[in-house]
């Protein structure tokens, strides 16, 4: 066996009461899920932080204690991600992006950054952080990877996830900076986008109040939305199979999982696909969304409450099975699902 494989989680802020019931799952019932694998992390960022980059913000404001309180019960690591690759000096004396750095400062915690800027300001007035290099500089050429890598102030790095199938490349590279590398396992942005650098310079261009237009995706695929399925089909997909039988015996031990801008049982598929044995991933589910349903749930509003927990009809379809007891007493089934 070849360590363990630490999986980088989304949605700290934006999936507060996920990981509430999934931590205690993990933790409570080891296994359940897979031996190797362990939370590296969970990241994100409240709504309205003007440091935020990646994805326009959309986490939940004032739960800030509790994911402290939540993180330091389970002894998890807290991410910020503030990778706004705009930002100027006036920026950085922004309160609220303070506030929320002292409150998480600890050597445990760290902040995913793009801005050389923000990297200096923390590095002087948050000392105690790790640094992660990230995936939103779009680092292309091997040359530009390494140098990265060999940044000192950088803990861990995130390339582009169009490195992940380079596997001559990543192998060649010495032990000390593949104990960097965090890759981005689930990405389904297209493979041949020649433009991802300005999708991203237009999400900070919109967490920063900046009026500009949408950006146009290029994708062929960019009507459908996020799909996992396709996200599998993607060049630069890495599932369970290549983390333990390629990546972990090439030296590899870091994998980010994204979607913060998804929705929550998306993202709970993704943390029964990379965490839980398959033969436990019906028992997660239920536990997920039918402890306690009860209790503040009735017959007369389940369609409505899984209509906004579940956009997507063909995952509905997949966890159909969990819910079905609610789904059959429910006379207005037929109307979605």
């Amino acid at each position: 066996m070849w360590g363990k494989a630490y999986f980088h989680l989304p949605g700290l802020f934006e999936f507060y009461e996920l990981y509430q019931k999934f931590l205690p799952l993990f933790f409570e019932h080891r296994n359940w899920f897979y031996e190797w694998a362990e939370i590296g992390s969970i990241y994100g960022a409240p709504a309205d932080c003007i440091w935020g980059g990646g994805r326009v913000g959309f986490g939940q404001n004032g739960l800030e204690k509790s994911i402290l309180e939540l993180s330091k019960k389970y002894n998890i690591s807290v991410r910020l991600t503030f990778s706004n690759s705009l930002l100027e000096e006036i920026h950085l004396s922004d309160k609220k992006c303070n506030y929320f750095c002292r409150l998480f400062e600890s050597p445990q915690n760290g902040l995913i950054v793009h801005s050389n800027l923000l990297l200096e300001y923390v590095k002087k007035n948050y000392p105690q952080y790790q640094l992660i290099s990230s995936t939103t500089k779009v680092l292309l050429e091997e040359k530009e990877l390494v140098k990265e890598l060999q940044r000192p102030e950088f803990n861990f790095v995130v390339p582009d996830f169009r490195f992940n199938p380079r596997l001559d490349f990543l192998n060649s590279l010495p032990s000390h900076l593949k104990k960097k590398v965090e890759f981005l396992c689930n990405e389904c942005c297209w493979f041949e986008c020649s433009s991802r650098k300005e999708c991203y310079q237009n999400v900070s261009r919109k967490v920063l109040g900046i009026e500009c237009e949408d950006y146009q995706c290029k994708s062929p695929f960019s009507s459908e939305g996020y799909k996992f399925s396709r996200a599998m089909e993607n060049p630069g997909f890495i599932g369970i199979h290549k983390i333990k039988n390629v990546y972990m015996p090439m030296g590899f031990n870091q994998f980010k999982i994204e979607g913060r801008s998804l929705g929550s049982a998306i993202v709970l598929e993704f943390l029964l696909y990379y965490l839980t044995k398959p033969k436990f991933q019906l028992e997660v589910r239920e536990q997920i969304y039918l402890d306690n349903f009860s209790n503040y749930i009735d017959d007369n509003n389940v369609v409505e409450y899984f209509k906004n927990l579940i956009q997507d009809k063909e995952l509905c379809n997949r966890i159909g099975c969990v819910c079905s007891s609610y789904f059959y007493s429910c006379q207005n089934r037929n109307q979605w699902c």
